[in-house]
């Protein structure tokens, strides 16, 4: 699907003075995941702006009870496959839907919703594979998405969430040693969030939380790998330098199943 503008001149309904909880879940599977409680979770944690990666249907294959909420699909064009999707009791001033790159838009990786006060960018970043096959395209990837980002940061500040599938530092996996080299901890998708963060932006996490070990969002099904907290944090919550200050809270749910993912939380002063 080619990036497209809709909804544009409607207003934004935010309100001033209060915090905005945003969520964002890699849920493997929507339809799985709703299966395994994911409108529990949804109600229970009241989100202005919940965001979900890989969420693998088409248009009508699924029924949620969202009331209250505005919903935006970015389908992958291949079936059960990719896909993102964004659930915002905010009314957005404009929606686009990929990042202007058509072999990574088909594939449903990006919806991007303008608000009064920031741009939030909800993706889910291509894996590169357990062999690397897939490396230079996911390399690709992360040239395009950065400029994407960096444009859209000289208009207003940026929100970017989702599954990024790389852990950054070594504090962000529970092996490095044994994982350097691998998918999501290679030296080059390292350098490629380097990038990204010496271009004005920041980690929330980390920004809160700099020595925080055992923090992850993503485990392998794998025998007791959960149980024993042998993960990755691949997921995450990157914002535009200047909004630092109205961070209020950034964390991890990772008591939360229903996926190999858990949920991660942004709380941001409007």
């Amino acid at each position: 699907m080619d990036a497209q503008d809709v909804n544009k001149g409607r207003t934004s309904k935010n309100q001033r003075g209060r915090v905005m909880k945003l969520v964002s879940w890699n849920v493997n599977g929507l339809r799985a995941c709703h299966k395994k409680g994911f409108m529990d979770y949804f109600s229970e944690i009241d989100a202005d702006i919940f965001c979900v990666q890989e969420t693998k249907l088409q248009e009508g294959q699924i029924q949620l009870d969202l009331d209250g909420y505005q919903d935006f699909w970015h389908y992958a064009e291949k079936k059960g496959y990719s896909g993102t999707a964004v659930f915002s009791k905010v009314e957005p001033i404009s929606v686009q839907y990929g990042i202007g790159l058509d072999e990574y838009d088909r594939e449903g990786r990006a919806i991007t919703l303008e608000f009064d006060e920031f741009f939030l960018v909800n993706v889910y970043t291509p894996n590169s594979q357990r062999d690397l096959a897939r490396l230079s395209f996911r390399l690709a990837w992360e040239d395009q998405l950065r400029g994407f980002l960096i444009e859209l940061d000289k208009k207003k500040p940026v929100v970017l969430c989702g599954d990024l599938n790389v852990a950054f530092s070594e504090l962000d996996l529970k092996n490095a040693k044994s994982n350097k080299g691998n998918s999501g901890f290679t030296d080059e998708e390292r350098a490629k969030m380097s990038l990204l963060l010496e271009n004005g932006f920041v980690d929330s996490f980390r920004h809160l939380h700099p020595d925080q070990e055992g923090a992850y969002t993503w485990w392998s099904y794998m025998n007791k790998v959960r149980e024993r907290n042998i993960g990755w944090r691949i997921d995450y919550f990157i914002v535009s330098e200047r909004m630092v200050p109205s961070i209020t809270k950034a964390d991890i749910d990772a008591q939360i199943m229903g996926s190999d993912h858990c949920p991660i939380i942004l709380e941001i002063n409007e």
